[in-house]
């Protein structure tokens, strides 16, 4: 809508997961590398946890683009409020065999052992990435997760795990001791300060095509304060004021202006 007034070739502060806005930030950076380390040296198991809106599902991404797709198979489960044979059968159909999935749990387990061995042998790596695993209630169901780590043979597991979500995550992690010690790898992530808010505004701009900042130092310190470093709600604040400039037929972002739009708009 605002992009030909801005000069703009997309829309640079949509909240979807597109990894191309990836903004390497330390922690972020840190965190991708690693979580790839985990994958690629087949650790096992590793854990992400970060406030909500914080990159966590941009990361789940980021590691799909940087994975060689000819050598890793990768099931991304985005809504994991599911039952234990719900879980068992979303993973094995993200693994890509269509929807002749068995009913049966122990069928389900036949098949997606079938299916990493096949890999295996095809020279291929199995990933799964569960995404919000904070929502899962059930003690039962970490353990069913747990347990597919026990596909493997003597000196390598069949597949990576790979669970993002909330802080409280980590709680229910911990609080089984056999799939805590499987996790080789934790990262947790916290809000962007003033300079990395700065930054990841003038990447995603410069992303979608505009190479100049447009946002006064004042500005920033304003976006900063009533995002409190969260991404989600950086990318809310400031699309809300690119429209918001653009409907007054504007390009000179003053205080006044930010501060109308996020009264206006609740933000």
């Amino acid at each position: 809508m605002y992009e030909t007034f801005w000069g703009l070739k997309e829309k640079p502060f949509e909240n979807t997961p597109d990894p191309k806005f990836f903004y390497n930030s330390q922690q972020h950076e840190e965190a991708l590398a690693r979580m790839l380390y985990v994958i690629r040296e087949s650790k096992g198991a590793g854990l992400l946890t970060g406030v909500y809106g914080c990159g966590k599902t941009l990361i789940s991404r980021a590691i799909f683009k940087e994975l060689e797709q000819d050598i890793y198979k990768i099931a991304i489960i985005t809504n994991p409020r599911l039952d234990d044979i719900e879980m068992l059968r979303m993973i094995t159909y993200n693994l890509g065999v269509g929807s002749d999935i068995p009913t049966r749990k122990t069928d389900v387990l036949i098949k997606l052992e079938t299916i990493l061995k096949n890999n295996l042998l095809d020279g291929k790596k199995t990933v799964v990435i569960i995404d919000e695993a904070h929502v899962i209630e059930k003690k039962e169901i970490f353990e069913e997760i747990r347990l597919l780590l026990n596909f493997q043979l003597e000196d390598k597991f069949l597949l990576t795990l790979l669970l993002f979500g909330q802080p409280e995550l980590k709680d229910k992690v911990e609080d089984i001791k056999q799939l805590n010690q499987r996790i080789v790898m934790r990262q947790n992530l916290t809000s962007f300060t003033r300079e990395e808010v700065e930054n990841y505004i003038f990447h995603r701009l410069t992303v979608a095509g505009l190479k100049e900042k447009i946002f006064s130092s004042e500005i920033i310190g304003l976006i900063f304060e009533r995002s409190g470093g969260i991404p989600r709600r950086i990318n809310q604040i400031c699309d809300t004021i690119l429209l918001a400039s653009f409907g007054k037929g504007t390009k000179n972002i003053t205080q006044d202006l930010v501060k109308e739009t996020l009264q206006s708009f609740s933000l």
